[in-house]
């Protein structure tokens, strides 16, 4: 049974709220594209003029979600260089937020990441700013800062993105647990600064550091070639 109906007006946008809802109460893959539908009290065909499949839908959702991240974590940037904080301060504002957006809503930041690489943040929904490049973004500002040698910063993102995601999911797992999230906070600023500082003790020019890639970075490089 819908839980309400649908009159007018975006309809592709009700589709992605009621998919969102579903994945809040069964997770990604607990519901089809029909549930949708009825949710918000349309038939399936309707729903097929916005979506050709289930799959469809969930990349798009995908899409939306990692763009809401971009925006909160540039958000979260933009207030800490309001706030005259230096680059390392800005990175663990990033950090902190990064943490906390994953452990509010965990099921549907789980979605964020459980797509096929071929298929996440497709070229139909672009993202801006997307959140790997929020982490670029302050990354180069440390370099110029001073804070970060030139020579540690290729793939720094990848390192900080691994170590935070990584935090989150112990947390959310429950493998790891803090009284508090002020708790959290403090272990996502430690985390941040144990990264940059051993990223600063790197030797000065090592050589055969592993190139990581993702499919936003590919997709980058293909636009730029």
């Amino acid at each position: 049974m819908a839980r309400r109906s649908y009159h007018h007006g975006d309809l592709r946008g009700a589709l992605l709220e009621a998919a969102e809802s579903l994945v809040r109460e069964r997770g990604v893959d607990g519901w089809s594209l029909r549930e949708v539908s009825a949710r918000i009290g349309v038939s399936p065909s309707a729903a097929y003029h916005h979506f050709d499949s289930r799959d469809a839908l969930v990349r798009t959702l995908s899409a939306v979600v990692l763009a809401r991240l971009g925006e909160r974590l540039a958000r979260v940037a933009g207030r800490a260089r309001e706030q005259r904080a230096d680059p390392q301060q800005r990175l663990i504002a990033v950090g902190r937020g990064y943490v906390r957006w994953a452990l509010e809503d965990p099921s549907v930041a789980s979605l964020a990441f459980n797509q096929a690489p071929e298929h996440r943040d497709g070229p139909e929904t672009p993202l801006s700013p997307h959140p790997h490049d929020v982490l670029v973004t302050e990354l180069d500002r440390l370099v110029d800062a001073g804070g970060l040698t030139a020579s540690a910063r290729p793939g720094a993102e990848f390192i900080l993105w691994a170590a935070l995601h990584g935090l989150a999911t112990l947390l959310g797992d429950g493998l790891m647990r803090f009284d508090s999230a002020r708790a959290v906070d403090r272990e996502a600023e430690r985390l941040v600064r144990a990264v940059l500082t051993g990223l600063a003790a790197e030797s000065p020019g090592a050589s055969h550091r592993p190139q990581a890639r993702s499919a936003h970075t590919e997709r980058l490089k293909r636009r730029d070639p």
